[in-house]
């Protein structure tokens, strides 16, 4: 018979870490379980095979509540239980006709906020008909130059519900410009326009290696976009912090979040420079970073991120209610692979897990093929349908910071956060971000790291399936659809050359001063300048700076260029 009380404790008596630990090391003719089962991150934290009571933070109430300082279990106390999670999805297609009818796609499908990405040459501040612009048209982004170009690529969308995040690299006042313009030419009233202007000089010069003006000009230009927008738009900000390039190229997560802080700060200094108070100032940045697929690590990284940037309102003067981390989460370019990419549905699917747990504002799911080129509609919605039904049918959303109370992530949250804030002094101690940046410092530290991450993806001890491990012999290519850059550069210049003309308001944003630029560039943006004029009247291309740019670093592209070459080399049947 059953006995009428059922007690665990009975059956299942205490055990103590030492009897675990013997049990476990009998198991493992002779080594230790450091030597076997204790994870060594590339930041130099030990992840432990099982974590007890001992490891639970010393001040149970260090981390906080969600939406309380630090921030730690989330910057909103009610997380996404309410709203659901904010899909934002990446928009580069040349094509204005294709973006816009992706972007209304996406929406319908149940995306709530959009990025555009530009061209190389409009994130320059070029025309597509300038001669230097000459093989930067319609790479990697959106041929967009006015405001009429705007307005196709976001026909029939309505702006009041949704947000809109820009990537407009060096051009990021002249293009915010426009989108204020749109937003006037459609009677959008203040209070119902929602956007990120995301002006981030640094991740420009970072990933370019080039700005199209002195590093001086361009912290000015951020700190009179910040000081307007503030004024004007309370659901709206000037400022972002992208640390996509520094992962790309190979940071570790404690980089990845020291140098999103140090940058940061780098920013509140040009914006209280220009006469921000520091909460006004931190309100004006959001952060975009990326997470691979070691999801514990990932979620970590967030949390440990808006820990971070608590800390440092706090200690610049500001409101604990001011320390609050905007983050945008989405995968990685790191991991994807163009071998077997459909593996990369795994791979994303790891990422938005991570991001949603960890509480990110907004998620960027990515398409599986996004690195064969230009993703078609199929990829796009599987891409979408990944996060709905991690929130719609798997319910994430509805549990507010899930990850809070694990002995195990609360410590590592902790463990990286330290690591970050040393990386972040390091930066400091360098002279500021933009120092460490120009002076090949920041390329340095990724580049120790990187090498030895590259050994071990060669040797196999680390693996990519689908690539070193488990690769298909007999993989036949997805293929996807080439661009014809030749004919896009032409309509664009063409398009571009019925609507630019030379007006007043060019003349005016030539002597305009701090206080009225942004409003002197809006104006031009309204009489049908183009980016290329705006810019020309702001001084681009007089003075620029150049670095050595961070190279992106795939984990698979050394197997695929290897296996290309393979390819080539085999005899004709």
């Amino acid at each position: 018979m059953l006995p009428e009380k059922f007690t665990i404790e009975n059956d299942f008596p205490p055990v103590t870490y030492d009897q675990w630990r013997a049990l476990a090391e009998a198991d493992l003719n002779g080594a230790t379980i450091e030597q076997k089962l204790v994870t060594h991150t590339y930041d130099g934290v030990d992840i432990q095979p099982v974590y007890i009571r001992h490891d639970e933070l010393a001040r149970s109430n260090m981390l906080g509540l969600p939406g309380e300082p630090p921030f730690v279990r989330g910057s909103n106390a009610s997380g996404a239980v309410q709203s659901g999670w904010d899909l934002r999805q990446e928009h580069a297609h040349p094509d204005l006709a294709v973006t816009n009818g992706a972007i209304l796609e996406d929406l319908e499908g149940g995306a709530t906020s959009v990025t555009l990405r530009f061209d190389a040459a409009a994130r320059s501040g070029l025309d597509p008909d300038a001669p230097s612009a000459a093989g930067l048209v319609a790479r990697d982004g959106v041929t967009a130059y006015s405001v009429k170009d705007l307005d196709v690529v976001f026909r029939e969308v309505e702006l009041p519900l949704i947000g809109v995040a820009l990537d407009a690299g060096a051009a990021f006042m002249p293009v915010a410009a426009m989108l204020v313009a749109l937003w006037r030419n459609r009677g959008l009233k203040r209070d119902r326009a929602r956007a990120a202007f995301n002006a981030d000089p640094l991740a420009v010069l970072a990933c370019e290696g080039y700005l199209p003006v002195s590093t001086i000009v361009a912290l000015k230009l951020l700190g009179d976009l910040a000081m307007w927008t503030s004024k004007t738009y309370s659901h709206v900000t000037a400022v972002g912090v992208d640390t996509s390039v520094y992962h790309h190229a190979g940071a570790t997560v404690a980089q990845d979040i020291g140098f999103a802080i140090a940058t940061g700060v780098e920013y509140l200094r040009a914006m209280t420079a220009n006469g921000l108070g520091i909460d006004a100032a931190a309100r004006q940045i959001a952060f975009k970073i990326r997470v691979g697929t070691h999801h514990f690590q990932a979620i970590a990284k967030l949390r440990a991120a808006r820990w971070l940037w608590s800390r440092v309102i706090e200690a610049a003067g500001g409101s604990p209610a001011a320390g609050g981390m905007h983050i945008n989460a989405g995968t990685s370019q790191r991991v994807l692979t163009q071998r077997d990419p459909y593996v990369n549905l795994l791979r994303n699917t790891v990422a938005v897990f991570a991001a949603g747990i960890a509480g990110a504002d907004s998620i960027t799911s990515v398409p599986f093929d996004t690195m064969l080129g230009p993703s078609d509609a199929f990829s796009r919605r599987i891409a979408r349908n990944t996060a709905l039904i991690l929130q719609e049918e798997s319910h994430l959303h509805r549990v507010i910071d899930s990850a809070g109370g694990s002995w195990f992530l609360d410590r590592l949250t902790q463990q990286i956060a330290e690591k970050g804030w040393e990386v972040f002094q390091q930066a400091e101690r360098q002279g500021g971000m933009l120092q460490a940046l120009t002076s090949g410092w920041v390329s340095a530290q990724i580049d120790t790291v990187a090498a030895v991450r590259s050994k071990d993806f060669a040797s196999g001890s680390k693996g990519l399936v689908g690539v070193n491990k488990f690769p298909d012999p007999n993989e036949k290519p997805l293929i996807s659809s080439q661009l014809d850059f030749d004919s896009l550069r032409k309509t664009a210049a063409s398009r571009l050359a019925k609507i630019r003309r030379e007006s007043a308001s060019l003349e005016l944003l030539k002597n305009a001063t701090p206080n009225n630029r942004m409003s002197a560039v809006i104006e031009a943006a309204m009489n049908d300048a183009s980016i290329g004029q705006m810019a020309h009247a702001l001084g681009f291309h007089t003075e620029s700076v150049k670095i050595p740019p961070l190279k992106l670093r795939r984990l698979a592209e050394p197997f695929e260029q290897q296996f290309i070459s393979q390819a080539d080399t085999q005899p004709a049947k």
